[in-house]
């Protein structure tokens, strides 16, 4: 079964290399309680875009990450080659979220700019600190963080790949520390 790359939601994202019968350590990129042990089957997205199903061999929980393995994969070397992927399974049986609640995978790649159309860069990533998410925004070699708050969004359109923000004039500032 090929699942379009639209119709999934990524929910973790393969860290490293984990003993030598082929596990690897995974960091889980999704709020539902247990959503990685009850997978069978997930579709990963290697860093090179190519998107491969495969059967879930095992998965167990080690403190903040996962161990997973994966049929066909026994060896270290084979586990290294998926550093970086993303395990992603098919949208259809996430839960049905609530208006102005995003998937994280849907946020990521949008084009950010202010209220007044000034362009911000591409939201890149989303850091998760103590009591919040922080939106990493890029523009070529200059970086821009972001609060994940309803009081710094002001709209998100994911048909239009586009996030407007607001009050965050001071933080587009080249400011130079003492």
């Amino acid at each position: 079964m090929t699942t379009d790359q639209a119709d999934l939601v990524t929910i973790g994202k393969i860290e490293r290399h984990f003993g030598v019968r082929g596990e690897f350590k995974v960091r889980l990129l999704s709020d539902v309680p247990g959503r990685l042990e009850q997978l069978k089957q997930v579709q990963v997205l290697g860093v090179t875009g190519q998107l491969v199903e495969m059967a879930v061999a095992h998965v167990r929980r080690a403190g903040s990450t996962y161990i997973m393995g994966l049929v066909g994969v026994t060896t270290p070397e084979e586990a290294v080659a998926l550093r970086g992927g993303l395990i992603q399974v098919p949208r259809a049986p996430a839960a049905a979220l609530a208006p102005d609640v995003y998937f994280e995978c849907d946020l990521i790649g949008l084009s950010v700019e202010t209220e007044q159309g000034a362009e911000v860069g591409v939201l890149d990533t989303i850091l998760e600190i103590p009591g919040n998410r922080v939106f990493v925004v890029r523009k070529g070699a200059k970086e821009v963080l972001i609060p994940a708050a309803k009081s710094f969004v002001a709209s998100v359109d994911l048909p239009s790949r586009r996030m407007v923000v607001r009050g965050i004039d001071d933080l587009l500032e080249d400011r130079h520390a003492l």
